[in-house]
């Protein structure tokens, strides 16, 4: 089971537990089922109003899946990407720490998650 800590200089921190395994919860299903505040709208990747800025706390830092295309596209029009830095994630097999809610799928790792 991971832990994933939300924090937000509005609000309170807090953790929650995502269920190992499923791969199928994005962050912003999570943060929603826990009633935390994350802003969002389209909830498809395609407005970029959950970004979000994810990094391990545990010694796995895989920090979720690769960037999906609607991420990237996003990413960049936002200034969190530009071209190299999508090439160099890509070859260094890490992903971003900017995220978009939505997108982003729960593995079994600590995160902390800045909204």
């Amino acid at each position: 089971m991971a832990l994933v800590t939300f924090s937000s200089p509005d609000y309170k921190d807090k953790t929650v537990y995502a269920v190992a395994g499923s791969h199928t919860e994005s962050l912003l299903k999570l943060a929603k089922e826990h009633k935390i505040p994350v802003h969002h709208d389209c909830q498809d990747g395609e407005c970029g109003n959950c970004l979000v800025r994810v990094t391990s706390v545990d010694s796995k830092q895989r920090m979720g899946y690769h960037l999906t295309d609607k991420e990237q596209t996003v990413l960049r029009h936002l200034g969190k990407l530009t071209r190299e830095d999508i090439d160099r994630l890509a070859l260094d097999d890490m992903p971003s720490e900017w995220r978009l809610a939505c997108q982003m799928i729960v593995r079994d790792e600590d995160i902390l998650v800045e909204y």
